[in-house]
């Protein structure tokens, strides 16, 4: 397959790369556990790419829509961009339900600007930064033809049992935070450990009118078990000694991809595989589904390839796919060589 001079994909059984739009392919790719987003920036950066900021949020919303259709409840994005780009798109991940939880800054530091740098021209400090934006899916429940909140649900939920809100914290087993927290209507709630959930649903199911059992069940049959209460929020793995503060020089080692034998980077804005791996192994287990809807030289893939990770990627530019196809050629294939040509 590899030496087909008319090579558009990759599919292996834990790789599928495609040189196409990639509004034409997430129909058919699994459910995702992590999406990274590296597209657009608003700085003519790559064929397509918008001129300005101002465009951004008209650019990312079909993408923006499409991941909402396909992923779960705990899905993590994360939106590689600008300062100025992420604040002219956040509104549109918020209007399709996606969460902010933190802003992460990739400080590339003095190495990355020119020694000439002309601080009279541009008036401003030369930036040497760029942010990470990481989002989860919200948690919301289809119940009948009804879509409801998590925090919703679970009120509803105990509303229904006729029991008063201290019966709740007998049944978790803590002096006040069950009916301060997992029962509240303002913003100090906060979803309950699924221990404590486990509680509420076995408290209920004994002792809330029989008329409305099973309680805390999506399907009227069953109530959620504790396993499927965990699946609605998102992974993350933090580490020690990491923090919202990247500090990694940007890519002057061999890992940069340079045009032929020249001194000439290939990529405008080549991600280090160490960055890619971070975001991946905090939020992702081995075997999970890894998209990349903008794959570039396909740097995400490559790390969540390397972890153990099953990825989906695309990328529309057919000189940039050959090249990200190559490194996992190069890689994982070191016998064969790609012929490519587009079609």
């Amino acid at each position: 397959m590899l030496n087909n001079p008319f090579l558009r994909e990759l599919e292996t059984k834990s790789v599928f790369l495609f040189n196409d739009n990639v509004e034409n392919k997430y129909c058919s790719w699994e459910i995702p556990n992590v999406i990274i987003s590296d597209g657009a920036y608003g700085i003519s950066g790559f064929k397509g790419d918008t001129h300005s900021h101002d465009k951004l949020a008209e650019w990312y919303e079909p993408h923006i829509q499409e991941w909402s259709k396909k992923s779960k409840a705990g899905t993590t994005l994360w939106f590689w961009n600008t300062e100025i780009g992420f604040a002219t798109v956040h509104p549109i991940f918020e209007k399709y339900g996606w969460e902010y939880v933190s802003c992460n800054v990739w400080n590339k530091g003095i190495q990355h600007i020119a020694g000439n740098c002309n601080i009279k021209t541009l008036k401003s400090f030369p930036i040497v930064t760029e942010i990470c934006v990481q989002y989860v899916r919200k948690a919301l429940l289809t119940i009948g033809d009804q879509e409801i909140s998590l925090k919703e649900w679970i009120r509803q939920e105990w509303n229904k049992t006729g029991l008063t809100l201290n019966h709740a914290n007998l049944a978790c087993g803590v002096a006040n935070a069950a009916s301060r927290k997992y029962l509240t209507k303002d913003h100090l709630w906060y979803a309950p450990p699924a221990e404590h959930f486990e509680n509420l649903v076995s408290y209920a199911n004994q002792y809330g009118n029989e008329k409305y059992r099973p309680y805390f069940s999506i399907d009227g049959k069953s109530s959620l078990s504790k396993n499927e209460y965990e699946k609605l929020f998102h992974l993350f793995k933090g580490k020690y000694g990491i923090t919202n503060v990247w500090e990694v020089p940007p890519l002057h080692s061999k890992e940069r991809i340079k045009v032929d034998s020249s001194s000439k980077y290939f990529h405008l804005n080549q991600k280090p595989l160490y960055l890619m791996s971070l975001i991946i192994s905090v939020s992702s287990n081995e075997g999970d589904v890894i998209w990349e809807p903008f794959g570039g030289v396909f740097s995400a893939s490559l790390a969540g390839h390397q972890m153990g990770r099953k990825v989906y990627g695309a990328e529309v530019d057919s000189n940039i796919f050959e090249t990200g196809l190559n490194r996992f050629v190069s890689l994982y294939y070191p016998n064969q060589r790609t012929i490519f040509q587009s079609i």
